[in-house]
């Protein structure tokens, strides 16, 4: 199955007690197009400046990720800079530049209309609903968002989570929007609005799923080295939507399995600054630390 991802691509400047980097290749659509391609064909509708370097596209290209759908603007790219104390769950935003991308309006490729699965990554709702009157008959649609559109935008966000049939956000993220510290009522709230599925990000703390009829906690995988834990999240939903885009299989059971694997590919974006690690990755290394999971979680 093909995966359209729109979301931003970027460029992080950014500081951990382990290291810095400059401009390093980031952003919501490059960490999840990254993670997707070992998994299923990924193609990325997103906006970059001129002076945005030819290696980078010449990068995902590397990686199996369709970029036909990069627009180039006049300006400048997107730039984030911010840092992190040891508490790695959270980022201290230094500057945001939206540049380019403050005017960005989807346009999708027509060979990429008919892709079965959509994902939205965290942009602006109301071009996520542009990305969803563009489409045609896709068979599974996923969005995330964050607490800037959550407190901004509401509304758009309400006819986005409507619209789609698996909802991501950070456990935070869903008190917030939910107004309730219960992540069981958030769940309940969010799945009368239309998803048959909530997925409750945790970071270091794994992850949460809700249905309505089920509940599945994953955990996260215990690493001694973690570099950067930016675009960890988009990393989850790269491995979590492509696993299911390889298997074909949106059964309750399966969306179990793509958890683990989300939670394998953003255990792997931690361990480098921006793509460096997923870059260096090995398909073997995802079945190894897929397995490994099992074990560190199996319960008798």
């Amino acid at each position: 199955m093909k995966i359209l991802v729109v979301g931003s691509v970027a460029l992080d400047s950014i500081e951990t007690p382990f290291g810095k980097v400059d401009e390093a290749l980031g952003g919501s659509a490059t960490h999840f197009s990254c993670s997707a391609s070992y998994f299923s064909k990924v193609g990325v509708v997103g906006v970059v400046g001129t002076d945005f370097p030819a290696r980078h596209l010449e990068f995902l290209t590397k990686m199996g990720v369709d970029t036909d759908g990069m627009e180039v603007a006049s300006g400048r790219t997107f730039r984030w800079r911010g840092y992190y104390e040891f508490d790695l769950n959270h980022a201290h935003t230094l500057a945001t530049e939206l540049n380019v991308f403050e005017k960005f309006h989807p346009k999708l490729p027509p060979d990429w209309c008919d892709a079965e699965i959509i994902f939205l990554a965290n942009i602006d709702p109301e071009l996520q609903l542009e990305v969803l009157e563009q489409v045609t008959n896709p068979k599974l649609v996923v969005c995330d968002t964050m607490n800037f559109w959550i407190a901004n935008k509401k509304e758009a966000l309400n006819k986005v989570i409507e619209k789609v049939d698996i909802c991501l956000m950070n456990d935070s993220e869903a008190r917030e929007y939910c107004q309730t510290y219960s992540l069981l009522d958030s769940a309940n709230k969010m799945l009368s609005q239309g998803p048959k599925t909530v997925i409750f990000k945790k970071g270091e703390h794994g992850a949460l799923m809700f249905t309505d009829s089920t509940h599945f906690s994953a955990p996260a995988y215990p690493l001694e080295e973690i570099k950067d834990p930016t675009g960890a999240g988009d990393s989850f939903a790269g491995g979590f939507i492509g696993y299911l885009a390889k298997t074909e299989d949106f059964s309750e059971q399966n969306i179990r399995r793509a958890i683990i694997y989300g939670s394998v590919m953003a255990s792997f974006n931690v361990e480098g600054f921006g793509t460096d690690r997923l870059a260096r990755l090995e398909v073997p290394e995802i079945g190894q630390r897929y397995l490994e999971f099992k074990e560190i979680s199996r319960f008798e």
